[in-house]
């Protein structure tokens, strides 16, 4: 079923083309990624099919009935209500279904109902029908499905009563997002998800939308998360669009094997075109071969000329060097404690960090990756412990929030400031190498994009040439060419390298260890990513098995020392099963009498006519009815 279509579709900002001639199919369960570089418009397109943006030309044509939902890159939630209060607007209207369900089942209850029948009927007729549209709804699910999300995106342990005006900004991002989850819309449209989400968030969402019901539209950078939810790619480059089917990484290798087949088919066309004009040229003026030579001008002239493919554009090249070598101990952390003044946030920190490795550092939001950078490179001072560095090392840093790339100096100045004895062209040239060409240099700092400044911190990082790199979320806002170059360039680095990341793919192709933090200590894997997550999970596994063994052990030993105690328990049940026998059969013999009564009233021609008595007497009787079937069901139980 098509839910989206998106026809010829164009944007102009001004006299500046940003999207042409755009085509996109949405269809139900889609899972689409739009890739490109930044500034390709892929969030322009984005607005303008969640209808927040006009487009110049084409049409978008979307069925009747088709819901969108669309979040934008860090959109906060905004709400003087709690937590768990704004979670529930989104059900609104089961809500005003539950209420109404209450107020019939109090009309229900009201014994003057029963006095007219049509009423009592219409009553029931529409309670039965407002209780079916509630369930297939999900009225009995709505809180449950609340309490997943919130969990899913780390609000599990925090009190559903907690005011939203008191979050920080990232954990009103996650908000936001669980909020257009529980909306279920048939087209989720999702600008940028993965920000603000640590790893073990990640997980959860990619699982939510793999399952997820509708379809899925997808701008992120996170190509390990891409590889696991999508499962169709458009790129969009030079303002034009191309799909290719399958996963992010089934793209790329589409997208360079599509490349090498239309460049074979351009330089054999162009070697046939030289070939028939040489003919031409040769044989043209000589009477034997003047018609055979008309004849190939002929076919040149109807010849479609094929246009040179175009390989990706620009992108930014560098490479990292050091001045001179570190000794073998690079760093080495003896019961390290870090935190603020009044708060410890981990404890326990022991590292040792040997030239040449590449050591990835992870752990949930909050447990203090960037506050163990910042106190390693004196930022902030330990709260206890050693923090001792090997011989010649020289530290490069890199912060996630480029904070010291606010100056309202030049591009060009920002880095010759630093270097005054290089010469302009040298400064230049590093510059060029990172994208900035032209007057682009001349750009003042506090104005550039997220982009921009992190490539800006990481030309002059590379300018520093420090044999220890560390390094803070460095893929945070570059597009998915430049942190391919950043991880080539960090693959041929000589030195060594601490980091923190949440880009997982990035973590798979630079590092050689995994050092999990949390507040009582560190972990280390010697291995990749998915080496990490395959020995957390055996871990996970190996702990669950010998807690199972623990349970039946201790459940053994329960059930030697307590023997004799079950056997005695047995033995006084069953007198009080036999007891409880007696007392049923007692009751039901009663409850029998009683309905036979009852029976024979309703035929007295008396009572008949008198309606009150009429309807005391069918309560009692259902009354009776009731406790019998379950004495009766009792009895069967127990009579076993």
């Amino acid at each position: 079923m098509i839910l989206l279509q998106v026809n010829q579709v164009s944007k102009y900002y001004g006299a500046e083309l940003i999207l042409s001639n755009m085509k996109l199919e949405v269809q139900h369960k889609d899972r689409i990624a739009l890739v490109g570089r930044n500034g390709a418009g892929k969030s322009t397109l984005l607005k303008i099919i969640a209808g927040q943006l006009s487009h110049d030309g084409g049409e978008i044509i979307q069925p009747k009935g088709v819901t969108i939902g669309y979040m934008a890159q860090d959109t906060g939630l905004e709400s003087e209500l709690s937590i768990w209060d704004e979670m529930l607007t989104v059900f609104n209207h089961l809500i005003s279904q539950e209420q109404a369900l209450r107020q019939l089942e109090a009309k229900m209850a009201n014994p003057d109902i029963f006095s007219n029948e049509a009423v009592y009927q219409k009553v029931l007729s529409e309670y039965d029908a407002l209780q079916v549209q509630f369930k297939e709804s999900g009225g009995y699910q709505y809180e449950a499905d609340i309490r997943s999300v919130l969990h899913g995106l780390q609000f599990g342990s925090f009190d559903p009563s907690t005011p939203i005006s008191t979050l920080s900004g990232g954990q009103k991002t996650r908000l936001a997002l669980g909020k257009l989850l529980l909306t279920k819309p048939d087209i989720l449209i999702l600008d940028e998800p993965t920000n603000h989400l640590d790893i073990e968030t990640l997980s959860w969402l990619e699982q939510y939308l793999q399952s997820y019901q509708g379809a899925v539209l997808i701008v992120s950078h996170d190509r390990y998360f891409l590889d696991k939810v999508v499962n169709q790619v458009y790129e969009i480059s030079r303002h034009s669009m191309k799909k290719y089917h399958g996963n992010y990484s089934s793209y790329l290798v589409r997208k360079a094997e599509d490349f090498e087949r239309d460049m074979k088919q351009f330089e054999k066309q162009q070697e046939e075109i030289e070939k028939l004009r040489d003919f031409v040229q040769r044989n043209i003026t000589r009477a034997s071969t003047t018609k055979r030579a008309q004849s190939r001008r002929k076919q040149l002239e109807k010849m479609e000329i094929l246009d040179r493919p175009q390989g990706d554009q620009k992108s930014a090249s560098f490479s990292f060097q050091i001045e001179k070598q570190s000794g073998n101990e690079v760093l080495q952390l003896n019961e390290l404690a870090i935190g603020y003044q009044n708060e410890k946030i981990a404890e326990h920190i022991n590292v040792r960090i040997t030239k040449g490795e590449s050591i990835a550092l992870v752990g949930p939001n909050g447990v203090g990756k960037s506050t163990l950078l910042k106190t390693i490179i004196d930022k902030m001072p330990a709260l206890s412990g050693d923090i001792h560095f090997g011989t010649n090392v020289q530290i490069s840093y890199y912060d996630q929030e480029q904070a010291n790339l606010v100056s309202n100096k030049r591009v060009l100045n920002e880095l010759w400031d630093e270097h005054p004895l290089k010469p302009e062209k040298e400064i230049r040239t590093v510059l060029g190498n990172f994208l900035f060409s032209g007057d682009d240099v001349l750009k003042t700092v506090s104005t550039l994009s997220g982009g921009e400044k992190a490539r800006l911190a990481l030309a002059k990082m590379m300018m520093e040439k420090g044999n220890f790199l560390i390094l803070d979320e460095p893929t945070n806002h570059l597009d998915l060419d430049s942190k391919l170059v950043l991880e080539n360039a960090l693959i041929d680095y000589p030195g060594t390298l601490l980091f923190v990341s949440h880009d997982r793919y990035f973590i798979n192709r630079i590092a050689t260890k995994v050092i999990e933090l949390s507040k009582d200590g560190n972990v280390e894997f010697l291995g990749d990513y998915d080496y990490y997550v395959q020995k957390k999970q055996e871990q996970a596994e190996h702990e669950a098995l010998e807690q199972q063994q623990t349970q039946s052990k201790q459940s053994e030993q329960v059930t030697d020392k307590n023997s004799y105690i079950i056997d005695k328990e047995a033995k006084k049940a069953e007198r009080q099963r036999k007891r409880r026998i007696e007392e049923i059969e007692g009751e039901i013999e009663k409850l029998e009498a009683e309905i036979e009564e009852c029976n024979q009233l309703l035929c007295d021609s008396e009572v008949f006519q008198n309606h009150e008595k009429v309807i005391e007497i069918q309560t009692k009787l259902e009354q009776a009815q009731a406790a019998l079937d379950l004495l009766l069901e009792e009895w069967a139980e127990l009579d076993i």
